[in-house]
């Protein structure tokens, strides 16, 4: 393995002379990437991932998915409430910081995402809310719903950035993360709940000493 250049956004070229999957080389060599406030290492994978994970391609956990064991999640279907998967795969840009002073400037990295058929019909025919867990699956919905909050099925590639005055179409209540200031993640949930109620929110976290950010707690926005 060779170490190259350097790319922009922190990023190095690296050859591998492997002729291997790919997928094995990185699990040898590689190290799962961790939010920069992680200091020490995880070690085991599955201390960074959710019981529900199926499918290959993020480089980051969904971190509100975190907050569901298995047993919690038979006890909200003993409840009647339907849980429905689909897959995002959060790249590397999740780990970047909006940088321009104007919000709406920033770039977001395009993540694909897969809403299979099964998933897009037990959303549409559900006679409760839809809640979104994580604002990975918020994205996801968001760039699959029409104009009447329907979502289509299918797969593709998605750089939605989620700012103030966005229409949301399809997500209902959401489950998140207290998150750091200046990121896509703060800036999408202000969207969502009004920017006011979350300084509200964040203020009573820090007076309650709630624990932030991947291994934090959640909240849940109605």
């Amino acid at each position: 393995m060779e170490i190259g250049e350097r790319l922009a956004g922190g990023r190095r070229m690296v050859r591998v002379a492997s002729g291997g999957p790919m997928l094995d080389v990185l699990k040898e060599a590689g190290e799962m990437p961790l939010p920069p406030y992680i200091r020490r290492p995880v070690d085991h994978p599955d201390q960074y991932q959710t019981v529900y994970a199926r499918a290959d391609g993020a480089v980051a956990a969904p971190t509100a998915g975190l907050h569901f064991t298995s047993e919690l999640l038979e006890r909200l279907r003993g409840q009647g409430i339907a849980i429905i998967s689909l897959t995002l795969h959060v790249g590397v840009g999740t780990f970047q910081p909006v940088v321009t002073e104007d919000v709406r400037l920033h770039h977001m990295e395009a993540e694909h995402y897969t809403i299979t058929r099964e998933a897009a019909d037990a959303i549409n025919g559900r006679t409760g809310r839809l809640v979104a867990v994580g604002t990975t699956t918020v994205r996801a919905l968001e760039t699959a719903a029409g104009p009447d909050g329907g979502i289509d099925a299918g797969e593709g590639w998605t750089d939605l950035f989620i700012v103030p005055g966005f229409r949301f179409r399809a997500v209902q209540a959401m489950v998140t993360n207290f998150h750091l200031p200046r990121t896509t993640l703060l800036v999408l949930v202000s969207a969502f709940a009004g920017r006011e109620v979350i300084l509200r929110a964040y203020a009573e976290a820090i007076r309650e000493r709630y624990r932030f950010y991947s291994f934090g707690d959640a909240m849940l926005i109605l």
